[in-house]
């Protein structure tokens, strides 16, 4: 990838990380989340939209790309607030690498230039960020990056936020599969000992749970190739706000809509009814 020129990311940092003055209205939804139902434990969000909120607004598609910073802002900072396990933003997929290089060039230096400002602060509030993806794919200066923050913030416990960067989820099962392949070809494995919780283990996404709710933005009706494995059971929830308009009330609306749905994994109402009662007595 040629070198680009530096580029004015100036309008990405109008807003701090967790600097948000106190809403006494959004605590009060956030208290009522809790109370009516459990909250997800893990929400994946597929970001998508900003090329055509940059079209409509007459700004070119990276300019889009500088919008939506502000958007992974407030998601974070409303999931580390409602006490959530697990964030993963899909940020770049192994598709993306077919885009123009210069946008490319200039997404790769917003993602160093967001990391190198806001680490500190994520680490500050207990935020542990973690990397899936094929980082090996990534330019030597991202990679550091993000291995840099990665190791900043690695014995934090509060909010995991995962960033899936160079990432499908075909090549995550593809990648996993190859892994068992050279353990049966080294004699450390055999095929009797394949089953699905050890091939979740070979997965990028090993130790994180699988999310409950998939979120997709900006209107597309398809999981474009993200968390296949992991979201076999996840709750789907589409909007058709694009990405640098959606804020924490578009979240809080996908948590309410989460919390209607009946999760049966295979049961029926009837078997799911019983089960939640047995579980009470």
């Amino acid at each position: 990838m040629s070198p680009m020129p530096t580029m004015d990311f100036s309008p990405a940092f109008t807003s701090r990380w967790f600097k948000s003055p106190i809403d006494p209205q959004d605590e009060k939804t956030r208290q009522e989340l809790k109370l009516e139902c459990e909250i997800p434990s893990h929400i994946a969000i597929i970001m998508d939209g900003n090329g055509r909120w940059a079209r409509q607004r007459g700004k070119t598609r990276i300019e889009g790309h500088v919008a939506g910073v502000d958007a992974v802002r407030d998601v974070v900072e409303a999931c580390a607030q409602l006490g959530m396990g697990y964030l993963t933003l899909f940020t770049f997929s192994t598709e993306n690498w077919k885009r123009p290089e210069k946008e490319i060039s200039a997404l790769m230096q917003l993602l160093i230039r967001v990391l190198r400002k806001e680490a500190q602060e994520l680490h500050s509030n207990n935020v542990r960020l973690n990397v899936i993806g094929n980082l090996e794919q990534l330019p030597a200066k991202v990679s550091g990056t993000l291995l840099r923050t990665m190791e900043l913030t690695k014995d934090n416990t509060g909010l995991v936020l995962s960033i899936a960067l160079s990432y499908s989820g075909k090549w995550d099962i593809l990648q996993a599969c190859r892994k068992m392949a050279e353990e049966i070809a080294g004699g450390r494995l055999s095929v009797g000992d394949i089953n699905e919780e050890l091939l979740e283990s070979k997965l990028s996404t090993r130790g994180i749970p699988d999310p409950e709710l998939l979120i997709r933005t900006s209107g597309e009706f398809r999981i474009s190739n993200f968390l296949l494995w992991q979201s076999a059971y996840s709750e789907i929830y589409f909007t058709n706000t694009y990405w640098p308009d959606f804020r924490r009330g578009q979240l809080y609306d996908a948590i309410r809509d989460f919390q209607q749905r009946e999760r049966r994994f295979g049961l029926t109402s009837e078997q799911l009814q019983d089960k939640n009662l047995q579980r009470r007595v």
